[in-house]
């Protein structure tokens, strides 16, 4: 059976494919009551890690649970040895998430629907077939990690998409008539839960062609959660407190509980502060929560240009279409609609909109298209002048497009000018009117090749000084970004036939 995976920092939701219905799956706790998601956390019984609702029964009281640990796989450092914090206690990254990863299957497992399956035949040990979504800022890193822990937890993934590109599958099949031949576009604004990402979609009925994605890797509702923990301490007159990891944790529960009772006539928001209730008045927490908001828009204003406020006059945008569990905050809409008028919709079910997105992508009967863009480039820094300067080269560059088979391939040829080749290849966000990288940077791979055929005897290349030679080898770079997202490079040398291949290494 086929689903669509939304690993979020916060909630995880699966939807199925159920004849051309995507049906949100309910997901059983240990008391057996319903859900429409997973928390997405992890937690210790001894020396056993636990999952999901189990982790939640399991922390109670305990300073041993881990909760937005995906934020971590946003780290430009990020690999599965990277360590994560639950209490005092510290597990591998690559376990933390097998373990999730292998909880979100048991859970389809047990639903009602899985065993049912799409055809009324399947049973318990059926296949589960999925597409999971990723942020479009993902890095090669945090796609492959991604990937290894559903693959590993018996998951046969289909594909990853990005998160806001599956939104606009969903929006397109919830408002079929949104796209006419003057609005052919649709921006979909994606606050989750620790990242926010906006992607601006071209649409021609069920086809979908991403034209660019944009992003902030550390934005979304943990940091509105923040906001309102720290008022709640200011307005006890505890600001100045200094707190545990455990009761810091039971205050930012009760901040995101506030947080998503909050309706739109709202006045107050009481939080449980130790014995105490703490009243926080909506108005000052809207007020301090707004800056976030503005970021958002700061990040997606490329998408549409320099507008009037109020409006999206003069552009072909249908409208912006709000999903993702963080823009189910009233002032979310509230804000956009200020800056860019009633062209602002947000999906009646935010927190499952992609989840629903990347299950249409999933079915093949769906007939739909995407046909996605890369969110980060590819470059290069060089050695030049026998190691004294660094330069800086673009091979892939953002938004650059995948082939039919997708697949996104760059390569070039030059002569070695050194005895030694230093390569250092990162993804980047964006290009400035000179052609340097700005915004973050993330390590791709670094490759040491060694031109002169003397230096191939095993040695440490690293120590090797840098010379200045001429009549060097001939070089071929390629860089191989797969549909996935995920980058691997290749350098030969080529009247020598020698080889060195690298890829982000497999957790």
């Amino acid at each position: 059976m086929r689903f669509g995976i939304d690993f979020g920092t916060t909630r995880t939701i699966v939807a199925a494919v159920d004849r051309g219905n995507y049906p949100v799956v309910g997901i059983d706790d240990i008391d057996d009551d319903q859900h429409d998601h997973i928390p997405s956390v992890v937690a210790l019984d001894g020396d056993r890690l636990v999952a999901g609702w189990e982790a939640l029964r399991h922390a109670q009281g305990r300073p041993l649970l881990a909760r937005s640990f995906k934020r971590l796989l946003a780290r430009p450092d990020v690999t599965a040895e990277t360590l994560v914090a639950i209490g005092d206690q510290e597990r591998r990254l690559g376990e933390v998430l097998a373990t999730f990863a292998a909880h979100v299957v048991e859970r389809i497992r047990r639903s009602p629907l899985f065993a049912q399956g799409s055809d009324g035949e399947h049973g318990s040990d059926g296949e589960i077939e999925a597409v999971v979504g990723v942020p479009a800022n993902a890095h090669s890193a945090q796609r492959l990690l991604t990937l290894d822990a559903f693959s590993r937890a018996g998951v046969r993934v289909l594909a990853l998409v990005n998160e806001p590109s599956a939104a606009a599958f969903e929006y397109t099949h919830r408002h079929p008539r949104g796209i006419n031949s003057k609005r052919t576009s649709v921006v979909v604004y994606d606050m989750g839960g620790g990242t926010f990402d906006a992607s601006l979609v071209r649409i021609d009925g069920t086809d979908h062609e991403i034209v660019r994605s944009l992003g902030v890797a550390r934005l979304g509702g943990d940091d509105f959660d923040e906001v309102l923990a720290d008022l709640a301490l200011a307005a006890a007159g505890r600001d100045g407190d200094v707190f545990g990891d455990r009761a810091r944790g039971r205050l930012l529960d009760e901040a995101r509980t506030a947080k998503e009772r909050l309706a739109p006539q709202s006045r107050r928001m009481v939080l449980e502060l130790g014995d105490d209730d703490v009243t926080v008045p909506v108005d000052e927490f809207y007020e301090a929560a707004t800056p976030l908001i503005d970021r958002s828009i700061d990040a997606m204003r490329p998408l549409i240009g320099e507008t009037e406020p109020g409006t999206l006059a003069d552009t072909e945008i249908a409208g912006i279409y709000l999903v993702g569990g963080a823009s189910g905050l009233p002032l979310v809409p509230r804000v956009l609609r200020e800056e860019f008028g009633r062209r602002v919709h947000r999906s009646p079910y935010p927190g499952a909109s992609t989840a629903i997105g990347l299950a249409i992508a999933a079915d093949p009967e769906s007939g739909y298209r995407l046909r996605d863009r890369l969110a980060r480039g590819i470059g290069i820094f060089r050695e030049q002048d026998a190691g004294r300067t660094v330069s800086f080269d673009p091979l892939v560059e953002p938004a650059a497009s995948f082939d039919d088979g997708g697949a996104i391939f760059a390569s070039r040829r030059y002569r070695a000018a050194h005895n030694v080749g230093w390569f250092r290849f990162v993804e980047y966000s964006a290009l400035d009117a000179s052609g340097e990288s700005t915004g973050d940077l993330t390590p791709l791979v670094d490759v040491i090749v060694p031109f002169d055929p003397a230096l191939r005897d095993g040695r440490d290349l690293a120590a090797v000084p840098v010379e200045r030679r001429e009549d060097g080898p001939l070089v071929e770079e390629t860089v191989r970004v797969d549909a996935n997202g995920i980058a691997s490079i290749r350098i030969e040398l080529v009247d020598e036939g020698y080889v060195v291949e690298r890829s982000v290494e497999r957790a």
